[in-house]
């Protein structure tokens, strides 16, 4: 038996055709304009779980990037308040040196040097208490401004805490260090060594036993340095890695969730054809007889 097809079904069969054209082409133009395969997870599900997992990935590498930035600074930090360290220290070496001999020197140059010797230990003491946002980068967790007690020379870090930066999954970074054997402390600070000899250049004692104590200081600031060396390049290492990682995530994110801009323009090229030749068949195809007009 043929059915029979009357004038509203044919156009309610041309109306949802051109809905469905409508459609494709609103889609095909909202993924030219933002560039993106899916606008809700709805759309693909499969592929919306994907991008959601990617960019989870992408957060985290995000959050190590700004983690290496930071271990960075107080690597970086420490290292050239080490470097300056040294440099003082060598200078007060040169001075010891100068005012050992007690038979070239008057009571004024031994002063004068003494004077100096006092300024260098200051200046040690405000590189040892060098600090980066507020926190000293040789105190581990005390974050109360200072490393060291600028009067009796003890050391204020907390004994086995620790300042760590996580740089990769698997990964963390010590970014302080440990002022206590940088400096030493106490009496056997590098700054009570630096005292010492001020003082018994103005009391006209012998400097030159504190050679080998300041000797024994350049070795421990020689030693943190090669430390802080040691941790830049584990971090620059690390950043390296992330950024390898980083350009992966977003390619990825790229294939599942960008679309092909020219495959989407000659998509919606062809959409806007098949509709406007649909509109005109419509058109044609529906015209008002004499009879519809009078029922």
């Amino acid at each position: 038996m043929i059915g029979r097809i009357t004038s509203s079904t044919l156009t309610q069969q041309s109306i949802r055709t051109l809905q469905a054209g409508l459609a494709e082409r609103a889609k095909l133009q909202e993924q030219a304009s933002s560039q993106r395969a899916i606008r809700a997870a709805s759309d693909d599900p499969a592929a919306a779980a994907a991008i959601l997992g990617v960019r989870g990935e992408q957060a985290r590498v995000a959050q190590y990037a700004r983690n290496i930035t930071d271990a960075t600074a107080w690597v970086a930090t420490a290292d050239g308040a080490l470097g300056s360290s040294l440099d003082l220290l060598a200078r007060a070496r040169d001075l010891t040196v100068q005012g050992a001999n007690s038979g070239a020197l008057g009571p004024d140059a031994r002063a004068a040097i003494a004077t100096e010797l006092d300024g260098l230990g200051r200046e040690l003491m405000a590189r040892a208490n060098t600090t980066l946002l507020g926190r000293t980068v040789f105190a581990g967790t005390n974050d109360t401004g200072e490393a060291f007690d600028p009067v009796d020379f003890a050391f204020r870090g907390v004994p086995g805490a620790a300042v760590e930066r996580r740089i990769a999954a698997n990964e963390k970074v010590r970014v302080d260090l440990d002022g206590a054997r940088a400096f030493g402390e106490g009496a056997t600070s590098v700054f009570a060594t630096i005292q010492a000899v001020a003082a018994d250049l103005r009391s006209g004692t012998d400097v030159a036993p504190h050679l080998a104590r300041i000797d024994a200081h350049v070795r421990d600031l020689s030693e943190a340095r090669a430390v802080a060396g040691a941790r830049q390049a584990q971090i620059e290492r690390a950043a390296t890695a992330n950024a390898a990682d980083a350009v992966d995530l977003e390619a990825r994110r790229a294939r599942v969730e960008d679309v092909d801009t020219v495959e989407v323009y000659v998509a919606l090229q062809s959409a806007e054809l098949v509709y406007q030749s649909a509109l005109q068949v419509t058109a044609k195809s529906l015209q008002t007889t004499l009879l519809e007009f009078l029922r």
